[in-house]
Protein backbone atom coordinates (compact mmCIF):
# COMPACT_ATOMS: atom_id res chain seq x y z
CA UNK A 1 0.00 0.00 0.00
CA UNK A 2 1.06 3.48 -0.34
CA UNK A 3 -0.19 6.88 -0.03
CA UNK A 4 -1.40 9.56 -2.44
CA UNK A 5 -2.32 12.92 -2.31
CA UNK A 6 -3.58 15.11 -5.54
CA UNK A 7 -4.66 18.45 -5.92
CA UNK A 8 -6.22 19.70 -9.38
CA UNK A 9 -7.15 22.90 -10.47
CA UNK A 10 -5.35 25.07 -7.99
CA UNK A 11 -2.75 27.77 -10.25
CA UNK A 12 -0.93 28.37 -7.03
CA UNK A 13 3.07 28.34 -7.88
CA UNK A 14 3.72 29.65 -3.79
CA UNK A 15 6.78 28.18 -2.02
CA UNK A 16 4.35 28.11 0.91
CA UNK A 17 1.86 26.03 -1.47
CA UNK A 18 4.62 23.17 -2.19
CA UNK A 19 5.77 23.13 1.23
CA UNK A 20 1.96 22.59 2.54
CA UNK A 21 1.24 20.07 0.05
CA UNK A 22 4.23 18.05 1.36
CA UNK A 23 3.49 18.68 5.19
CA UNK A 24 -0.28 17.10 4.24
CA UNK A 25 1.60 14.21 2.19
CA UNK A 26 3.96 13.49 5.31
CA UNK A 27 0.64 12.08 7.48
CA UNK A 28 0.66 9.44 4.90
CA UNK A 29 3.91 8.35 5.05
CA UNK A 30 3.05 5.89 7.46
CA UNK A 31 1.57 4.19 4.55
CA UNK A 32 4.28 4.07 2.26
CA UNK A 33 7.45 4.93 4.36
CA UNK A 34 10.08 3.78 1.38
CA UNK A 35 10.23 6.72 -0.44
CA UNK A 36 8.40 10.11 -1.51
CA UNK A 37 7.58 11.99 -4.38
CA UNK A 38 5.87 14.80 -5.40
CA UNK A 39 4.98 15.84 -9.39
CA UNK A 40 4.15 19.81 -10.22
CA UNK A 41 2.06 20.29 -13.37
CA UNK A 42 2.74 23.49 -15.60
CA UNK A 43 1.95 27.01 -13.62
CA UNK A 44 1.39 24.96 -10.84
CA UNK A 45 -2.30 23.70 -12.07
CA UNK A 46 -1.78 20.32 -10.41
CA UNK A 47 0.48 18.68 -7.99
CA UNK A 48 0.86 15.00 -7.34
CA UNK A 49 2.13 13.65 -4.04
CA UNK A 50 3.64 10.05 -3.22
CA UNK A 51 4.46 7.97 -0.43
CA UNK A 52 5.42 4.81 -1.54
CA UNK A 53 5.41 1.16 -0.04
CA UNK A 54 8.16 -0.91 -2.49
CA UNK A 55 6.19 -4.41 -2.93
CA UNK A 56 6.78 -4.04 -7.02
CA UNK A 57 10.55 -3.33 -8.22
CA UNK A 58 11.76 -2.18 -4.93
CA UNK A 59 14.79 -0.18 -6.55
CA UNK A 60 13.17 1.65 -9.65
CA UNK A 61 9.54 1.78 -9.35
CA UNK A 62 9.60 5.27 -7.84
CA UNK A 63 6.41 7.33 -8.03
CA UNK A 64 4.44 9.34 -9.64
CA UNK A 65 5.00 7.25 -12.86
CA UNK A 66 5.08 8.64 -16.57
CA UNK A 67 4.60 7.69 -19.95
CA UNK A 68 7.40 7.63 -22.60
CA UNK A 69 6.50 11.50 -23.44
CA UNK A 70 6.15 11.97 -19.68
CA UNK A 71 3.11 14.05 -20.52
CA UNK A 72 0.97 11.60 -18.78
CA UNK A 73 1.35 11.27 -15.36
CA UNK A 74 -0.03 9.05 -12.38
CA UNK A 75 -0.07 8.46 -8.93
CA UNK A 76 -1.26 5.01 -7.57
CA UNK A 77 -1.55 3.31 -4.67
CA UNK A 78 -2.37 -0.88 -4.77
CA UNK A 79 -1.62 -3.48 -6.93
CA UNK A 80 -2.15 -4.21 -10.94
CA UNK A 81 -1.96 -8.09 -11.13
CA UNK A 82 -2.38 -8.20 -14.93
CA UNK A 83 0.67 -5.71 -15.84
CA UNK A 84 2.21 -8.55 -17.91
CA UNK A 85 -0.81 -9.65 -19.79
CA UNK A 86 -1.93 -6.24 -20.02
CA UNK A 87 1.91 -5.64 -22.07
CA UNK A 88 1.39 -8.41 -23.85
CA UNK A 89 -2.00 -7.62 -25.28
CA UNK A 90 -1.18 -3.38 -26.21
CA UNK A 91 1.19 -1.69 -28.66
CA UNK A 92 4.82 -1.66 -27.27
CA UNK A 93 5.80 1.12 -25.06
CA UNK A 94 8.82 2.25 -23.50
CA UNK A 95 8.91 1.37 -19.51
CA UNK A 96 10.96 3.05 -17.38
CA UNK A 97 10.42 0.70 -14.60
CA UNK A 98 8.93 -2.72 -13.81
CA UNK A 99 6.12 -1.22 -11.77
CA UNK A 100 3.14 -2.89 -12.18
CA UNK A 101 1.41 0.48 -11.99
CA UNK A 102 3.08 2.28 -14.60
CA UNK A 103 1.39 -0.03 -16.77
CA UNK A 104 -1.77 2.79 -16.09
CA UNK A 105 -0.47 5.94 -17.80
CA UNK A 106 0.73 3.66 -21.33
CA UNK A 107 -2.59 1.81 -21.18
CA UNK A 108 -4.74 5.50 -20.76
CA UNK A 109 -2.24 6.56 -23.74
CA UNK A 110 -3.82 4.26 -25.64
CA UNK A 111 -7.46 3.58 -24.74
CA UNK A 112 -7.99 6.62 -22.61
CA UNK A 113 -10.64 6.45 -19.41
CA UNK A 114 -11.32 2.72 -20.16
CA UNK A 115 -8.17 2.28 -18.53
CA UNK A 116 -10.59 1.36 -15.45
CA UNK A 117 -12.32 -1.67 -17.20
CA UNK A 118 -9.29 -3.39 -18.19
CA UNK A 119 -7.29 -3.04 -14.41
CA UNK A 120 -7.52 -6.36 -12.17
CA UNK A 121 -6.55 -5.49 -8.53
CA UNK A 122 -6.92 -3.18 -5.82
CA UNK A 123 -6.30 0.67 -6.63
CA UNK A 124 -7.22 3.96 -6.36
CA UNK A 125 -4.95 6.69 -8.52
CA UNK A 126 -5.41 9.72 -10.09
CA UNK A 127 -3.90 10.49 -13.34
CA UNK A 128 -2.88 13.78 -14.83
CA UNK A 129 -3.32 14.39 -18.59
CA UNK A 130 -0.55 17.49 -19.27
CA UNK A 131 -1.52 17.27 -23.10
CA UNK A 132 -4.57 18.86 -22.44
CA UNK A 133 -4.97 19.86 -19.05
CA UNK A 134 -7.31 16.98 -18.12
CA UNK A 135 -7.40 14.22 -14.85
CA UNK A 136 -9.09 11.31 -13.69
CA UNK A 137 -9.47 9.96 -10.56
CA UNK A 138 -10.67 5.98 -10.13
CA UNK A 139 -10.92 3.25 -7.20
CA UNK A 140 -11.29 -0.30 -7.73
CA UNK A 141 -14.59 -1.65 -7.95
CA UNK A 142 -14.80 -3.10 -4.39
CA UNK A 143 -13.16 -0.51 -2.47
CA UNK A 144 -9.90 -2.35 -1.45
CA UNK A 145 -7.92 0.59 -1.51
CA UNK A 146 -9.19 3.79 0.32
CA UNK A 147 -10.11 7.38 -1.58
CA UNK A 148 -11.08 10.75 -0.59
CA UNK A 149 -11.97 13.74 -2.35
CA UNK A 150 -12.54 17.09 -2.02
CA UNK A 151 -12.97 20.58 -2.71
CA UNK A 152 -10.57 23.31 -2.09
CA UNK A 153 -11.96 26.72 -1.26
CA UNK A 154 -9.97 28.18 -4.42
CA UNK A 155 -12.03 25.56 -6.38
CA UNK A 156 -9.73 23.03 -6.67
CA UNK A 157 -9.83 19.02 -6.35
CA UNK A 158 -8.40 16.86 -4.03
CA UNK A 159 -7.59 13.35 -3.57
CA UNK A 160 -5.85 11.22 -0.77
CA UNK A 161 -5.76 7.84 0.44
CA UNK A 162 -6.75 8.93 4.39
CA UNK A 163 -8.96 11.47 5.33
CA UNK A 164 -5.99 13.04 7.37
CA UNK A 165 -4.37 14.55 4.49
CA UNK A 166 -7.79 16.14 3.41
CA UNK A 167 -8.73 18.02 6.63
CA UNK A 168 -7.86 21.12 7.35
CA UNK A 169 -7.13 22.35 3.66
CA UNK A 170 -10.62 21.42 2.12
CA UNK A 171 -14.14 23.07 2.81
CA UNK A 172 -15.98 19.56 2.53
CA UNK A 173 -14.74 16.22 1.33
CA UNK A 174 -16.75 12.74 0.68
CA UNK A 175 -15.67 8.68 0.47
CA UNK A 176 -14.75 8.58 -3.23
CA UNK A 177 -17.19 5.44 -4.19
CA UNK A 178 -14.95 2.24 -5.43
CA UNK A 179 -15.97 1.14 -8.94
CA UNK A 180 -16.16 5.16 -10.29
CA UNK A 181 -14.15 7.12 -12.34
CA UNK A 182 -13.86 10.87 -11.67
CA UNK A 183 -13.17 12.11 -15.31
CA UNK A 184 -12.41 16.32 -15.38
CA UNK A 185 -13.51 16.42 -18.94
CA UNK A 186 -16.91 14.31 -18.08
CA UNK A 187 -17.60 16.79 -14.97
CA UNK A 188 -17.48 14.54 -12.52
CA UNK A 189 -18.77 11.11 -11.24
CA UNK A 190 -19.49 8.06 -12.94
CA UNK A 191 -20.07 4.14 -12.42
CA UNK A 192 -17.66 2.32 -14.49
CA UNK A 193 -18.27 -1.31 -12.60
CA UNK A 194 -21.60 -3.03 -13.51
CA UNK A 195 -21.69 -6.41 -12.80
CA UNK A 196 -24.89 -8.08 -13.71
CA UNK A 197 -25.70 -9.09 -9.84
CA UNK A 198 -24.80 -5.92 -8.68
CA UNK A 199 -28.78 -5.11 -9.65
CA UNK A 200 -31.15 -4.77 -6.83
CA UNK A 201 -33.33 -6.71 -9.14
CA UNK A 202 -31.25 -9.62 -10.01
CA UNK A 203 -31.00 -12.75 -9.08
CA UNK A 204 -28.60 -15.25 -10.36
CA UNK A 205 -29.51 -18.49 -11.52
CA UNK A 206 -26.01 -20.77 -12.41
CA UNK A 207 -25.84 -24.23 -10.90
CA UNK A 208 -23.22 -24.26 -8.19
CA UNK A 209 -20.53 -26.63 -9.44
CA UNK A 210 -17.84 -26.86 -6.51
CA UNK A 211 -14.76 -27.50 -8.96
CA UNK A 212 -15.24 -24.33 -10.34
CA UNK A 213 -15.56 -22.31 -7.51
CA UNK A 214 -12.49 -23.70 -6.29
CA UNK A 215 -10.15 -23.63 -9.65
CA UNK A 216 -11.47 -19.64 -9.45
CA UNK A 217 -10.31 -19.00 -5.87
CA UNK A 218 -7.00 -20.79 -6.25
CA UNK A 219 -6.45 -18.16 -9.32
CA UNK A 220 -7.60 -15.71 -7.01
CA UNK A 221 -4.53 -16.66 -4.36
CA UNK A 222 -2.22 -17.39 -6.95
CA UNK A 223 -2.23 -13.91 -8.34
CA UNK A 224 -1.32 -12.64 -5.83
CA UNK A 225 1.62 -14.14 -4.93
CA UNK A 226 3.26 -11.77 -7.42
CA UNK A 227 5.85 -9.62 -5.29
CA UNK A 228 9.81 -8.78 -4.70
CA UNK A 229 9.84 -8.41 -1.07
CA UNK A 230 9.41 -10.92 1.85
CA UNK A 231 5.47 -11.70 2.67
CA UNK A 232 3.09 -14.22 4.38
CA UNK A 233 -0.74 -14.75 5.25
CA UNK A 234 -2.70 -13.85 8.09
CA UNK A 235 -3.77 -17.04 9.90
CA UNK A 236 -6.36 -16.95 12.52
CA UNK A 237 -7.36 -20.67 12.32
CA UNK A 238 -11.02 -19.60 10.97
CA UNK A 239 -12.39 -21.36 7.19
CA UNK A 240 -11.39 -18.22 5.26
CA UNK A 241 -7.89 -17.36 6.30
CA UNK A 242 -7.29 -20.95 6.51
CA UNK A 243 -7.96 -21.46 3.09
CA UNK A 244 -6.12 -18.92 1.70
CA UNK A 245 -3.14 -20.03 3.95
CA UNK A 246 -3.68 -23.26 2.44
CA UNK A 247 -3.71 -22.82 -1.21
CA UNK A 248 -1.09 -20.28 -1.28
CA UNK A 249 1.03 -22.74 0.67
CA UNK A 250 0.05 -25.73 -2.09
CA UNK A 251 1.21 -23.24 -4.85
CA UNK A 252 4.26 -20.91 -3.09
CA UNK A 253 6.56 -23.91 -5.03
CA UNK A 254 5.99 -22.51 -8.30
CA UNK A 255 6.42 -18.86 -7.86
CA UNK A 256 9.15 -15.90 -8.80
CA UNK A 257 8.86 -14.91 -5.04
CA UNK A 258 9.76 -18.94 -3.92
CA UNK A 259 12.91 -18.62 -5.96
CA UNK A 260 13.88 -15.49 -3.99
CA UNK A 261 12.61 -15.93 -0.57
CA UNK A 262 12.25 -19.81 -0.01
CA UNK A 263 9.44 -22.24 -0.34
CA UNK A 264 7.71 -22.15 2.43
CA UNK A 265 5.25 -20.00 3.64
CA UNK A 266 5.30 -17.92 6.51
CA UNK A 267 1.79 -17.23 8.72
CA UNK A 268 1.01 -14.73 11.10
CA UNK A 269 -1.70 -14.79 14.16
CA UNK A 270 -2.72 -12.44 17.40
CA UNK A 271 -4.58 -13.46 19.99
CA UNK A 272 -4.80 -13.37 24.20
CA UNK A 273 -3.10 -16.17 25.53
CA UNK A 274 -5.20 -19.29 25.32
CA UNK A 275 -7.37 -17.76 22.53
CA UNK A 276 -9.33 -20.05 20.50
CA UNK A 277 -7.54 -18.24 16.92
CA UNK A 278 -3.85 -19.19 18.27
CA UNK A 279 -4.73 -22.72 19.19
CA UNK A 280 -6.89 -23.24 15.96
CA UNK A 281 -3.91 -21.54 13.65
CA UNK A 282 -1.27 -23.35 15.26
CA UNK A 283 -3.09 -26.69 14.17
CA UNK A 284 -3.85 -25.13 10.49
CA UNK A 285 -0.09 -23.77 10.38
CA UNK A 286 1.32 -27.90 11.52
CA UNK A 287 -1.24 -29.30 8.70
CA UNK A 288 -0.46 -27.62 5.94
CA UNK A 289 3.57 -26.63 6.82
CA UNK A 290 3.62 -22.92 7.71
CA UNK A 291 6.53 -21.48 9.63
CA UNK A 292 4.09 -20.21 12.08
CA UNK A 293 4.61 -17.11 14.26
CA UNK A 294 1.84 -16.38 16.85
CA UNK A 295 1.89 -13.16 18.90
CA UNK A 296 0.26 -12.53 21.96
CA UNK A 297 -1.53 -9.27 23.69
CA UNK A 298 -3.08 -8.19 26.79
CA UNK A 299 -6.50 -6.17 26.66
CA UNK A 300 -4.38 -3.78 28.71
CA UNK A 301 -1.94 -3.11 25.48
CA UNK A 302 -5.10 -3.06 23.50
CA UNK A 303 -6.43 -0.39 25.24
CA UNK A 304 -3.00 1.62 25.34
CA UNK A 305 -3.36 1.66 21.33
CA UNK A 306 -7.16 2.49 20.70
CA UNK A 307 -6.13 6.30 19.84
CA UNK A 308 -3.62 5.22 17.73
CA UNK A 309 -5.75 2.72 16.30
CA UNK A 310 -8.56 5.50 15.32
CA UNK A 311 -6.48 7.87 14.30
CA UNK A 312 -5.04 5.08 11.61
CA UNK A 313 -8.39 3.30 10.98
CA UNK A 314 -10.83 6.84 10.55
CA UNK A 315 -13.52 5.43 12.75
CA UNK A 316 -15.67 5.28 15.22
CA UNK A 317 -17.80 2.67 14.49
CA UNK A 318 -17.44 -0.26 17.66
CA UNK A 319 -17.17 -3.43 15.51
CA UNK A 320 -14.67 -1.71 13.18
CA UNK A 321 -12.43 -0.59 16.23
CA UNK A 322 -12.68 -3.78 18.48
CA UNK A 323 -11.50 -5.92 15.47
CA UNK A 324 -8.94 -3.42 14.08
CA UNK A 325 -7.04 -2.82 17.23
CA UNK A 326 -5.68 -6.82 17.39
CA UNK A 327 -4.66 -6.25 13.95
CA UNK A 328 -3.42 -3.04 14.42
CA UNK A 329 -0.82 -4.82 17.29
CA UNK A 330 -0.06 -8.02 14.75
CA UNK A 331 1.20 -5.67 11.86
CA UNK A 332 3.69 -4.06 13.98
CA UNK A 333 5.42 -7.35 15.03
CA UNK A 334 4.81 -8.48 11.22
CA UNK A 335 6.19 -5.48 10.03
CA UNK A 336 9.36 -5.83 12.50
CA UNK A 337 10.49 -9.17 11.02
CA UNK A 338 10.69 -7.52 7.90
CA UNK A 339 7.83 -8.42 6.31
CA UNK A 340 5.99 -6.12 4.08
CA UNK A 341 3.32 -7.74 2.31
CA UNK A 342 0.55 -10.78 3.41
CA UNK A 343 -2.65 -12.48 2.45
CA UNK A 344 -5.97 -12.02 4.10
CA UNK A 345 -9.23 -13.41 4.22
CA UNK A 346 -11.78 -10.29 4.01
CA UNK A 347 -14.73 -10.59 2.19
CA UNK A 348 -15.76 -14.51 2.18
CA UNK A 349 -18.51 -13.50 4.51
CA UNK A 350 -19.98 -11.05 2.70
CA UNK A 351 -20.25 -12.98 -0.63
CA UNK A 352 -21.04 -16.55 0.72
CA UNK A 353 -23.72 -15.18 3.91
CA UNK A 354 -21.47 -16.38 6.76
CA UNK A 355 -22.67 -13.60 9.12
CA UNK A 356 -24.96 -16.13 11.63
CA UNK A 357 -27.92 -14.11 11.24
CA UNK A 358 -28.08 -15.28 7.32
CA UNK A 359 -29.90 -18.30 8.57
CA UNK A 360 -33.00 -15.94 8.95
CA UNK A 361 -33.26 -15.00 5.26
CA UNK A 362 -36.63 -16.36 4.09
CA UNK A 363 -36.20 -16.91 0.48
CA UNK A 364 -33.13 -16.78 -1.59
CA UNK A 365 -33.96 -13.31 -3.13
CA UNK A 366 -33.60 -11.79 -0.10
CA UNK A 367 -30.22 -14.01 0.78
CA UNK A 368 -29.03 -12.62 -2.25
CA UNK A 369 -30.06 -8.80 -1.93
CA UNK A 370 -28.35 -9.16 1.77
CA UNK A 371 -25.25 -10.38 0.52
CA UNK A 372 -25.12 -7.38 -2.40
CA UNK A 373 -25.92 -4.83 0.32
CA UNK A 374 -23.53 -6.29 2.42
CA UNK A 375 -20.69 -6.69 -0.37
CA UNK A 376 -21.27 -2.48 -1.46
CA UNK A 377 -20.60 -1.33 2.13
CA UNK A 378 -17.38 -3.01 2.65
CA UNK A 379 -14.91 -0.17 1.83
CA UNK A 380 -16.60 1.67 4.90
CA UNK A 381 -15.73 -2.26 7.18
CA UNK A 382 -13.84 -4.82 6.58
CA UNK A 383 -11.67 -3.38 3.76
CA UNK A 384 -11.20 -0.03 5.48
CA UNK A 385 -10.19 -1.73 8.61
CA UNK A 386 -7.73 -4.47 6.90
CA UNK A 387 -6.62 -1.39 4.47
CA UNK A 388 -5.46 0.94 7.41
CA UNK A 389 -4.59 -1.33 10.32
CA UNK A 390 -2.25 -2.58 8.39
CA UNK A 391 -0.75 0.46 6.35
CA UNK A 392 -0.21 2.14 9.57
CA UNK A 393 2.76 -0.13 9.81
CA UNK A 394 3.90 0.04 5.90
CA UNK A 395 2.22 -3.56 5.91
CA UNK A 396 0.22 -4.24 2.46
CA UNK A 397 -2.54 -6.53 2.66
CA UNK A 398 -4.45 -8.59 -0.31
CA UNK A 399 -7.52 -9.97 -0.16
CA UNK A 400 -8.55 -12.67 -2.28
CA UNK A 401 -11.64 -13.37 -2.11
CA UNK A 402 -12.63 -10.01 -3.09
CA UNK A 403 -10.79 -10.70 -6.71
CA UNK A 404 -13.01 -9.14 -9.65
CA UNK A 405 -13.25 -12.92 -11.64
CA UNK A 406 -13.41 -14.82 -8.07
CA UNK A 407 -16.64 -12.74 -7.75
CA UNK A 408 -17.75 -12.68 -10.71
CA UNK A 409 -18.19 -16.98 -10.19
CA UNK A 410 -19.23 -16.93 -6.98
CA UNK A 411 -22.00 -14.10 -7.26
CA UNK A 412 -23.34 -15.76 -10.60
CA UNK A 413 -24.35 -19.12 -8.00
CA UNK A 414 -28.07 -19.47 -7.54
CA UNK A 415 -28.43 -18.01 -3.83
CA UNK A 416 -30.74 -21.27 -2.81
CA UNK A 417 -27.34 -23.32 -3.22
CA UNK A 418 -26.01 -20.72 -0.05
CA UNK A 419 -29.02 -21.02 2.03
CA UNK A 420 -28.21 -22.69 5.21
CA UNK A 421 -30.23 -25.97 5.39
CA UNK A 422 -29.69 -27.51 9.09
CA UNK A 423 -31.85 -30.32 8.09
CA UNK A 424 -29.56 -30.75 5.53
CA UNK A 425 -26.39 -30.07 7.06
CA UNK A 426 -25.49 -27.17 4.98
CA UNK A 427 -23.83 -24.67 7.64
CA UNK A 428 -22.88 -20.98 6.80
CA UNK A 429 -20.64 -21.02 3.71
CA UNK A 430 -21.53 -24.39 2.80
CA UNK A 431 -20.74 -23.72 -0.78
CA UNK A 432 -17.08 -22.46 -0.13
CA UNK A 433 -17.05 -25.55 2.48
CA UNK A 434 -17.48 -28.31 -0.05
CA UNK A 435 -15.50 -26.89 -2.91
CA UNK A 436 -12.47 -27.49 -0.81
CA UNK A 437 -13.28 -30.93 0.51
CA UNK A 438 -10.77 -33.86 -1.10
CA UNK A 439 -10.88 -36.84 1.05
CA UNK A 440 -7.49 -38.07 -1.42
CA UNK A 441 -5.94 -34.53 -1.24
CA UNK A 442 -7.18 -32.53 1.71
CA UNK A 443 -6.33 -29.10 2.52
CA UNK A 444 -7.92 -28.75 5.90
CA UNK A 445 -8.52 -30.80 9.02
CA UNK A 446 -12.29 -31.86 8.07
CA UNK A 447 -12.66 -29.71 11.70
CA UNK A 448 -11.63 -26.73 10.58
CA UNK A 449 -12.92 -26.71 7.28
CA UNK A 450 -16.49 -26.95 8.94
CA UNK A 451 -15.55 -24.54 12.44
CA UNK A 452 -17.87 -22.16 13.09
CA UNK A 453 -17.71 -18.88 12.58
CA UNK A 454 -16.20 -16.46 15.30
CA UNK A 455 -16.14 -12.75 14.99
CA UNK A 456 -11.91 -11.87 14.78
CA UNK A 457 -12.46 -9.68 17.76
CA UNK A 458 -13.96 -12.48 19.35
CA UNK A 459 -11.50 -14.96 18.22
CA UNK A 460 -8.52 -13.02 19.25
CA UNK A 461 -9.86 -14.01 23.24
CA UNK A 462 -13.15 -12.99 24.79
CA UNK A 463 -12.43 -11.22 27.61
CA UNK A 464 -10.91 -8.72 24.60
CA UNK A 465 -14.73 -7.45 24.17
CA UNK A 466 -15.09 -7.60 27.55
CA UNK A 467 -12.43 -5.44 28.80
CA UNK A 468 -13.20 -3.24 26.12
CA UNK A 469 -16.80 -3.27 27.23
CA UNK A 470 -15.59 -2.27 30.73
CA UNK A 471 -13.21 0.00 29.54
CA UNK A 472 -15.71 2.43 28.01
CA UNK A 473 -18.21 2.29 30.59
CA UNK A 474 -16.02 3.95 33.29
CA UNK A 475 -15.13 6.47 30.19
CA UNK A 476 -18.87 7.48 29.27
CA UNK A 477 -21.94 7.96 31.10
CA UNK A 478 -24.85 5.63 30.23
CA UNK A 479 -23.54 3.67 27.79
CA UNK A 480 -26.26 0.85 26.48
CA UNK A 481 -24.81 -2.50 27.03
CA UNK A 482 -25.62 -3.83 23.78
CA UNK A 483 -23.75 -0.93 22.13
CA UNK A 484 -20.40 -2.85 22.12
CA UNK A 485 -22.14 -5.86 20.95
CA UNK A 486 -24.02 -4.98 17.75
CA UNK A 487 -23.78 -7.76 15.34
CA UNK A 488 -23.33 -7.25 11.53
Amino acid sequence: MCGILAILGSHDASPARRDRILELSRRLRHRGPDWSGLFAGQKCWCYLAHERLAIIDPASGDQPLYNENKDIVVAANGEIYNHEALKKSMKPHKYHTQSDCEVIAHLFEDVGEDVVNMLDGMFSFVLVDNRDNSFIAARDPIGITPLYYGWGADGSVWFASEMKALKDDCERFEIFPPGHIYSSKAGGLRRYYNPAWFSETFVPSTPYQSLVLRAAFEKAVIKRLMTDVPFGVLLSGGLDSSLVAAVASRHIAGTKAANIWGKQLHSFCVGLQGSPDLKAAREVANYIGTQHHEFHFTVQEGLDALSDVIYHVETYDVTTIRASTPMFLMTRKIKALGVKMVLSGEGSDEIFGGYLYFHKAPNREEFHHELVRKIKALHMYDCQRANKSTSAWGLEARVPFLDKEFMEVAMAIDPAEKLIRKDQGRIEKWVLRKAFYDEKNPYLPKHILYRQKEQFSDGVGYSWIDGLKAHAQSHVLNLPVHFLFRQD
